[in-house]
């Protein structure tokens, strides 16, 4: 018979490796993992995971866009993107 703590998956893996696997998923399965444990809100929560979700060339995006500011920079990668859901930026004056 294995106890129910050693099945537990947060005994086994680090905080990191867990981060990469929910960094693999999307941001709404991120949102929904985090209230799985306390380890897995830590790890859901990390910058490693939702820099994942931010395109490659978002550092050099952000700044030259018509509505970015220096404060939209500072943020978490987690709240960046949820500011930008809420707030899309115009890149190249809004032509492509």
């Amino acid at each position: 018979c294995v106890k129910r703590s050693e099945m537990d998956i947060t005994n086994v893996l680090p905080v990191e490796r867990i981060s990469h696997m929910i960094s693999l998923t999307a941001p709404r399965d991120a949102c929904r993992l985090a209230v799985v444990s306390p380890v897995f809100k830590s790890a859901a929560d990390s910058d490693l995971v939702w820099e994942k979700f931010l395109p490659s060339d978002h550092k050099l995006i952000i700044p030259n866009s018509v509505s970015s500011s220096s404060l939209v920079t500072s943020l978490s990668k987690k709240v960046l993107i949820f500011h930008l859901y809420h707030h899309p930026i115009f890149i190249n004056n809004g032509t492509v």
